[in-house]
């Protein structure tokens, strides 16, 4: 079985960067892979994450998670590695730097998409918290998976209010029942 060239771990410098932010590689996740320099936002250390899973970079998703930074780092092989899928895509919907006006606390929801044996592609939507620490973002946990809940346009009708279809009842003795 081929991989398509896009899930490769010889990714060359000069390839799209898997992470889809439309830049090159070795100017992109590649320099953060290699530790050359820390992800200036937590944005770009997500972009690197979902990079690493791609080329198979557990180092790199070790040393950059939370619950496993501080604790020395033990080579694993594809095959022990749980989030071992092939990666295709990435889409970034929302960033939020500064959360509660903390500069050094940050949000990013994204959308990751992988393929499953039958070649089928899946999606896995989560929001995630990110924390910078010593001028390095870190990831700090999952907040949710799934898409964002949806917000009502409209109040929602309290059982003693007059019924929205304007049969000038109270709610709860008219549509409510």
């Amino acid at each position: 079985m081929t991989k398509p060239a896009a899930l490769s771990a010889d990714i060359t410098p000069e390839a799209a960067c898997p992470c889809g932010s439309g830049r090159i590689f070795g100017q992109c996740c590649q320099p953060i892979l290699q530790r050359k320099h820390p992800a200036p936002t937590a944005e770009a250390l997500m972009r690197s994450r979902f990079t690493a899973h791609v080329v198979r970079d557990y180092k790199h998703l070790h040393l950059t998670y939370a619950g496993t930074a501080k604790k020395p780092y033990v080579e694993q092989t594809a095959k022990e590695n749980t989030y071992d899928l092939p990666w295709t895509r990435l889409v970034i919907h929302a960033h939020e730097p500064a959360v509660n006006g903390n500069p050094d606390s940050a949000t990013v929801e994204f959308t990751a998409y992988f393929l499953d044996d039958e070649k089928h592609e899946h999606a896995l939507e989560e929001k995630s918290a990110f924390t910078r620490a010593g001028g390095e973002w870190i990831y700090t946990r999952l907040l949710r998976t799934g898409p964002a809940p949806k917000v009502s346009a409209s109040p929602k009708v309290g059982r003693n209010d007059p019924c929205p279809c304007g049969s000038d009842k109270k709610y709860k003795h008219c549509c409510m029942q």
